[in-house]
């Protein structure tokens, strides 16, 4: 803090970056003091839009390392990065994260090099090599060992029990949390147990409500009502990420009206929930192992000083055959490795967009600048591949200087909606042996089918057994209802029927289920309920999310050609549907929602949009092809820029299919794309009408025959044939 306060004094902007949305929440209200002394603090996290001149205006940003690494991509705010004289990095060993990382190793040397004005400030309580990352940060490093209370932790011995017995394994490690629990509670201290699942989570919570007399036998503890009625009764709260209640519970806890708080990893590290006793359940997080830097982490939540103790207990429950591998683990602490590797050509080609390098030779300096290579990782071979695969699938232009790193309109926009670039290309190529589908319906179940078994966060998503009994249900009831295989890319189930005869499910089905909820029944999402077929809807915003960051992503690539019109139009429409699902707008909405957005500007939609859309929507209006140049009442462009943007929009294209041919006109500038199946051509409008024959269909093509033509703008697009129905909503 001193030295942000030291930056502002030099007339210099600080940011603050944390791993997480939450630690944004509870640092902006440390903050609330430097607001009252005059300092202007904003908070950005991903559910923010951006409001360039708030930050610009700002003397401290909190913010997710995501959402920096956002802003530092947006051109438009490099001045004001610029301005930048303190980047405070909480949690800095996650340089070593094998998600963020790289990220944060990106940001980092970019903010070291860019600027020796800049002082970078580090933060962790878990690194064992903080004199490698200071070395390379060209920082001093301050080491203490000193803490306000002292911490002893354990490593009690559970009984053996035989490996592939999973539910005893759990039920004995249950067991042992309970026991510990009871010991310290009973001496007049709280308790924070993790553990590696939410189900977990679940289990011991209601584990502990028995212990402490709660009958809970025969509960479903997939049932979160009763889950809560029952430990709350028993004084036992739970916390994890899509948990209905776990604002309530942290301030239970914190309030000591609850003595136990059983959680996933969401509040080891930074959120401010001490305890006296800390209890690891689990030595995994879902199905990978849990880092020992997680592990010291919840330990460091026995004994803060904020919960007034005087002394901490951290246990971590170990396996007999696992325990002297987790004793020398923690006495060596967590080393720091490079994860740039790993994600190379994501960040090579963001420095490519953001102009800090525009050749190989600068790439090769920019590369020894990073802590991968400060680590031994000095290779250029690496970085070359990683140019030659950004060539490969379209992202940088080629150029006679083949030494060149020129960005592609297509690599500008898939750095600026952060999309990994092999994800990308994977997608790429699963969309160009797609057949075209013949209708709206086919083609959303095509991009949920693609977004569900392409996307890690979808394909891997976790839900409760009650959860996943209903998604089932869903799958069901679509197959039947359209009488279609599971199967639309027609590469075949991957396991054999179920003993039952019903499909077995497989990889991403459940993710799948949510995309469809979202685009056939969107009246379920009105209004942010809490549940929707009895799941949270919370548990449902990952997958919701993710898929509407690629669905953005394919929606833009419109004009560009790099993806089929179908795509392209059904995606952007998709898109907007699943941000402003508490809306409930069916398919065809897309082009009314994007007016409302562009009226609404990014910093005020969450408050805009919602009423512009109930206002056009009272008035009948079902796209935004209205004459009039009078804006809205809540609109707040000014007359000029909101004329700008009619001027944007498709409405008035016409687009007449005819036989082979296609009668088109469209705003001058604007791309015309007209396809047979797979084959595509693309003509720039001149504002005159004109005539286009139909671009001649591949004999081998199982879509062949299946035409349309569609009109794209800046922002807007238009179609006509199969895909029509995304002109405007139909109630």
């Amino acid at each position: 803090m001193v030295a942000a306060l030291e930056a502002h004094a030099r007339g210099r902007k600080a940011a603050w970056l944390v791993p997480q949305r939450s630690l944004t929440d509870e640092l902006d209200r440390e903050l609330r003091l430097w607001r009252d002394r005059g300092l202007r603090v904003v908070r950005l996290t991903g559910e923010a839009a951006v409001d360039t001149e708030l930050i610009r205006s700002a003397d401290v940003w909190v913010a997710t390392t995501e959402k920096f690494e956002a802003i530092c991509r947006a051109g438009s705010l490099r001045d004001a990065l610029a301005e930048v004289g303190c980047l405070v990095v909480d949690e800095i060993h996650l340089l070593g994260d094998p998600t963020r990382g790289a990220v944060l190793e990106a940001l980092l040397a970019r903010v070291r090099d860019d600027s020796a004005a800049t002082r970078i400030v580090g933060l962790s309580a878990t690194v064992a090599n903080a004199d490698e990352v200071a070395d390379w940060l060209g920082a001093r490093l301050v080491r203490t060992v000193w803490r306000p209370t002292r911490l002893t932790w354990q490593l009690p011995l559970l009984p053996p029990v035989d490996e592939a017995d999973r539910t005893r394994r759990a039920a004995v490690r249950t067991e042992a949390a309970v026991r510990i629990a009871r010991q310290v509670t009973g001496d007049g201290g709280s308790v924070l147990v993790f553990c590696g699942s939410k189900r977990g989570v679940r289990s011991t919570a209601l584990a502990l409500a028995a212990d402490r007399g709660v009958p809970v036998a025969g509960v479903d503890a997939d049932d979160a009502d009763e889950v809560e009625r029952l430990c709350t009764k028993a004084g036992v709260r739970l916390h994890y990420r899509d948990w209905p209640y776990k604002r309530e519970a942290e301030q239970a806890f914190r309030a000591r009206e609850a003595e136990i708080l059983v959680a996933t990893s969401t509040v080891a590290a930074g959120v401010n929930l001490p305890a006296r006793a800390v209890i690891v359940r689990d030595t995994t997080l879902g199905l990978d192992r849990v880092e020992v830097s997680m592990v010291q982490q919840m330990f460091g939540r026995a004994g803060r000083i904020g919960a007034g103790e005087r002394e901490g207990w951290a246990f971590l429950l170990c396996d007999p055959a696992e325990r002297a591998h987790w004793q020398a683990r923690l006495a060596a602490g967590y080393t720091v490795r490079s994860r740039l590797d790993e994600h190379l050509p994501d960040h090579l080609l963001a420095e490519t967009v953001q102009e800090r390098l525009s050749t190989l030779e600068e790439a090769e300096r920019w590369w020894a600048g990073t802590f991968a290579a400060y680590q031994g990782h000095d290779s250029v071979e690496p970085l070359h591949d990683a140019a030659r695969f950004l060539a490969l699938v379209g992202c940088l232009r080629p150029t006679a200087d083949a030494d060149r790193l020129e960005p592609s309109p297509l690599g500008r926009l898939t750095s600026r909606f952060m999309v990994d670039a092999a994800v990308a290309d994977d997608m790429a190529t699963a969309l160009g042996q797609a057949p075209v589908p013949d209708d709206p319906r086919a083609a959303e179940r095509a991009l949920a089918f693609l977004l569900s078994t392409r996307l890690p966060v979808l394909e891997q998503a976790p839900f409760t057994e009650r959860a996943k009994a209903a998604l089932r249900r869903v799958l069901r009831e679509a197959e039947d209802a359209e009488a279609e295989t599971d199967d639309p890319w027609g590469i075949g189930p991957t396991e054999g029927p179920a003993p039952d005869g019903e499909q077995r499910p497989q990889a991403g089905d459940l993710a799948r289920a949510v995309l469809l909820l979202a685009a056939d029944r969107p009246r379920l999402f009105r209004g942010r309920p809490a549940y929707v077929l009895g799941i949270p809807v919370e548990s449902m915003t990952g997958i919701l999310e993710e898929a509407r960051r690629y669905l953005a992503w394919l929606g833009a690539q419109g004009p560009l050609g790099t993806v089929h019109p179908w795509v392209a139009v059904v995606a952007a429409d998709l898109a907007l549907r699943i941000r402003w699902r508490a809306l409930g707008p069916g398919r065809g909405a897309g082009r009314l929602l994007w007016m409302c957005e562009r009226m609404a500007t990014a910093p005020l939609a969450p408050r805009l949009v919602p009423r512009l859309w109930d206002a056009a929507r009272a008035r009948g209006i079902d796209a935004p092809d209205w004459r009039g140049t009078t804006p809205p009442g809540d609109c707040v462009l000014t007359p000029d820029r909101y004329r700008a943007l009619l001027a944007e929009r498709a409405t008035g294209a016409r687009l007449t299919l005819d036989g082979d041919t296609a009668r088109v006109w469209a705003p001058p500038g604007a791309v015309v794309r007209l396809w047979d199946g797979f084959t595509v051509t693309t003509h720039v409008a001149d504002g005159e009408e004109t005539t286009h024959l139909f671009p001649p269909a591949d004999p081998a093509d199982p879509s062949a025959g299946r035409r349309g033509a569609a009109v794209f703008t800046r922002g807007d697009r238009l179609a006509a044939g199969p895909f029509e129905a995304y002109t405007a909503l139909r109630d």
